[in-house]
């Protein structure tokens, strides 16, 4: 699980820059807090890490469960496709909205991996299968 707690971490760390991102764009663009819109480019960074805080509601527990309830090295193995995911996104969207879907494409489907094979390892666990 030692694996699996890094790349959560990781994800964190991640977060965090991308708020300290937003608050070096509200400086550069002149959009004062506690203002979500105004420049075209702050509002792509803020997005970054909106967007990124809704897929780590997701991510966090499916990463968890997922390590538990199916293997915690694939869970790391997910998760670290999650983390480079996420950076691309940042980077593809930070240029322009329509270069954000390769990271969010790479971020989202291991998530939906994670989900969905907890969701079986825990419905073969209550019916006796596992």
């Amino acid at each position: 699980m030692a694996l699996v707690h890094i790349v959560l971490l990781l994800a964190l760390i991640q977060y965090f820059v991308f708020g300290l991102a937003v608050g070096r764009a509200r400086g550069r663009y002149g959009v004062a807090a506690p203002a979500t819109t105004g420049h075209p480019d702050f509002e792509r960074i803020y997005r970054v890490q909106m967007n990124t805080l809704e897929q780590l509601v997701l991510f966090v527990p499916a990463l968890l469960l997922f390590a538990e309830l199916v293997d915690p090295l694939w869970a790391a193995g997910l998760g670290v496709v999650f983390v480079v995911g996420r950076a691309l996104y940042a980077i593809g969207y930070a240029k322009a909205a329509n270069k954000r879907h390769v990271g969010f494409g790479l971020s989202a489907l291991p998530v939906l991996v994670m989900l969905l094979g907890s969701l079986i390892a825990a419905v073969r666990a209550a019916l006796g299968f596992a």
